[in-house]
């Protein structure tokens, strides 16, 4: 572990590699587990903002959701997520021809129609940050699901941090991932 501005980062995501391989897994991290992606705060907001936008792109049974439970939930312990399918798929997946699980957000964001990917958990994975009170903890979630792409990332020698660059970027900015690098870099030698 080491310290960067006002996180704690777990050295797997610059010693591990990862590329996600939907051929493999068919996106198996939408539709497995039993709890829907982490939300912030605004990223609520957000979801309710979009929904008119995205509710053309998602099956039925995800309106059916969302309209029943609403844009996200709130958990017993309080969390914020996005709400689930009968306890399984999130809401807003959808399956492209082959059966591979989309998001419906990301597809309505890469249509022009909206200028929000999606959450910013689903967009960092498969890092997660766990917010405390003087911190934030990046680590690296390891899950059997995505055996696939950490062969696929070995086998391309992308780190977990390049291959989600951007969500970084997105999360911390610019200058914080410009300082991951130098660390990189450093643990290299």
């Amino acid at each position: 572990m080491f310290q960067l501005g006002k996180t704690i980062v777990s050295e797997d995501i610059i010693e591990k590699d990862f590329v996600c391989n939907l051929s493999a897994c068919k996106g198996a991290c939408c539709i497995d587990g039993e709890a829907g992606a982490p939300l912030d705060e605004a990223e609520t907001q957000k979801l309710k903002e979009i929904y008119p936008v995205v509710k053309p792109y998602l099956r039925q049974e995800g309106i059916e959701a969302i309209e029943k439970q609403g844009t996200f939930i709130k958990t017993e312990n309080g969390e914020l997520e996005t709400p689930l399918i009968n306890g399984a798929d999130c809401a807003y997946v959808i399956f492209d021809k082959k059966g591979t699980a989309l998001c419906a957000i990301e597809e309505a964001y890469n249509q022009g129609e909206i200028d929000w990917k999606k959450p910013i958990s689903c967009h960092l994975y498969p890092i997660r940050v766990q917010d405390y009170t003087e911190f934030s903890a990046v680590n690296y979630h390891k899950w059997e699901i995505c055996d696939d792409a950490c062969t696929l990332g070995k086998e391309l020698q992308v780190p977990i941090y390049k291959f989600v660059k951007q969500a970084l970027i997105r999360k911390f900015g610019e200058d914080w991932y410009m300082e991951l690098e130098k660390v990189a870099e450093g643990l290299k030698k």
